[in-house]
């Protein structure tokens, strides 16, 4: 159950990055263009993958979960600390990478000239 809610978790921290919109000051600005300019910085930001960055969120916060159980002792299974690891690390790592992919577009956006609120 657990895997499945994680599931969840990071299809939804992927999928919102990928439609995510700035608040933007909209006075004087061409909507036309404006829409043209937030497809090509939403581009730019897909090629921030967060799914890989949980993955390798998954891999350390496993290896980190298994040395923790060994450390607690025998008490501690490793399969568990492994598998506790790798969620929190997973969805660690994608949310890391879905802030990446919003301060892109921000970035993006900003740089073409829009004033950026949020």
């Amino acid at each position: 159950m657990q895997r499945k809610t994680s599931l969840v978790v990071l299809i939804a921290f992927l999928t919102a990055c990928a439609g995510y919109r700035p608040v933007v000051d909209m006075q004087g600005v061409d909507t036309a263009r404006y829409e043209a300019d937030l497809r090509e910085c939403q581009q730019y930001a897909q090629q921030r993958d967060p799914a890989t960055q949980a993955a390798a969120g998954a891999v350390v916060g496993a290896l980190l979960g298994v040395a923790l159980a060994a450390a607690m002792g025998s008490n501690y299974s490793r399969n568990t600390g492994a598998a506790i690891g790798a969620v929190s690390g997973g969805a660690s790592g994608a949310a890391h990478g879905a802030e990446s992919q919003i301060q892109i577009v921000r970035n993006c956006m900003a740089g073409r000239g829009y004033r950026v609120l949020n």
